[in-house]
């Protein structure tokens, strides 16, 4: 159950504030004329779309459908992630500058994920990264000398420890014992690899660092705790949850109470194969929870969640239609989920944020199928990263909560 990524866009700045402030602090209030300024939100920084959004939400407008337009420059403007990958260290260093210091200049905080790890994807839908341990670290190295003091959401690598070497499919090597050393060696170099990015970067004044955990349809809590462990995360400001997913609110808020007791049940000696998982009955774990892991938000590690394409849930897919349905891929019938904010209402969860870029392909689905064509959706979809039109309409017209305007009230054309 893998989870494609977008390309690398450039950010340049929008905002928008969201909600009241977390106890984090992450970034200076930015008040409105309807705020507080005591107990306004940390205002997250929104880069600049990708321009194939504002062309279609033109196209709309001239094709006299104003609202799905205004819903779709409505999608555009909010904050969201900027990915950073495939860039020479100099390349990244600057950039990386120019966002924290545009964020600064506007009084937000900017999310920035990391996706350049070395065997990125195991070679699939969103290959890539950098080809060894010594150039993913002074890659790194730029990315944290970038941010520098300035204040930053960091996700380290999606994917990276939910699917590390080890997981990858072993292709057709004629010598399988060679290919399983090679495996074993590539995933210890995995884990040291996302550790020592956890620990370069968390040493930075101001940044808040979360190492990816999957979701909660792939990995159990027993699994990808001790994978968290390996990839750092004491050195964290703790993890994600459901980057590029469709995870409920509800579920992915269990899934990280869990990783979250359990990763302070373990610190504590304990074993992560006695921690409940999120297929346990509900009223089961709690009472393990209960006797073994006081609730100390303040001692645990916190959690982000990407709310991007999850407000209708996950896609069931036609029972027996496909080999392999594939449904993280571009599913059918999602729509936008939560707007990001720093007021989630849960001590563990700092921030709602839409990790990935809602209109983006997650690549050319095929579900088991000879292609070319999506056989759920009928056409051919974009390369990872590449805006997709119909998903992206999707997601507008079927956001939960509602992102298009009411009728009688229609916003200006203005981006």
């Amino acid at each position: 159950m893998r989870n494609a990524r977008p390309i690398l866009l450039t950010a340049l700045p929008l905002t928008l504030t969201t909600g009241l402030a977390s106890a984090l602090l992450l970034g200076a209030p930015h008040a409105t004329a309807t705020e507080d300024p005591a107990t306004a939100a940390t205002s997250l920084y929104a880069p600049e779309a990708n321009p194939a959004a504002y062309r279609q939400a033109d196209e709309l407008e001239s094709a006299k459908r104003p609202r799905e337009a205004a819903g779709l420059r409505a999608m555009a403007r909010t904050p969201h992630a900027v990915w950073l990958a495939g860039q020479t260290p100099d390349e990244v260093r600057n950039e990386t500058r120019g966002i924290v210091r545009d964020a600064a200049r506007r009084k937000t905080t900017p999310t920035l994920v990391l996706y350049n790890v070395p065997g990125r994807d195991c070679s699939l839908y969103s290959a890539g990264g950098l080809r060894d341990t010594t150039e993913y670290r002074a890659w790194v190295g730029a990315v944290a000398e970038g941010i520098g003091d300035s204040r930053a959401l960091v996700v380290v690598e999606p994917d990276a420890l939910a699917l590390v070497p080890a997981d990858c499919p072993s292709g057709e090597a004629k010598d399988a014992k060679d290919t399983e050393t090679a495996r074993v060696t590539a995933t210890a170099a995995r884990y040291a690899q996302v550790a020592d990015a956890v620990a370069t970067l968390g040493a930075l004044p101001r940044a808040k660092v979360y190492v990816d955990a999957g979701h909660p349809a792939w990995h159990t809590v027993d699994s990808i705790v001790p994978r968290l462990v390996k990839g750092g995360v004491a050195r964290a400001t703790g993890f994600s949850v459901n980057v590029s997913n469709y995870s409920t609110d509800h579920a992915n808020a269990w899934y990280g109470r869990l990783i979250s007791s359990c990763l302070a049940y373990v610190d504590k000696g304990g074993k992560a194969s006695a921690c409940p998982t999120q297929k346990w009955k509900r009223a089961d774990a709690q009472r393990w929870l209960d006797r073994h892991v006081p609730f100390a938000p303040d001692r645990m590690k916190h959690f982000v969640t990407d709310t991007s394409r999850n407000g209708q849930g996950p896609w069931t897919p036609p029972a027996g239609k496909y080999r392999d349905a594939q449904d993280w891929c571009n599913p059918p019938g999602r729509g936008l989920g939560a707007r990001p904010t720093t007021r989630t209402g849960d001590p563990l969860n700092d921030a709602n944020l839409w990790i990935k870029t809602p209109g983006e392909s997650d690549g050319e689905c095929l579900r088991g199928t000879e292609g070319p064509k999506d056989p759920e959706r009928g056409v051919i979809d974009p390369k990872a990263g590449v805006w997709f039109p119909d998903q992206a309409l999707e997601l507008v017209r079927l956001a939960n909560p509602a992102i298009m305007p009411a009728e009688n009230r229609l916003p200006g054309r203005g981006r």
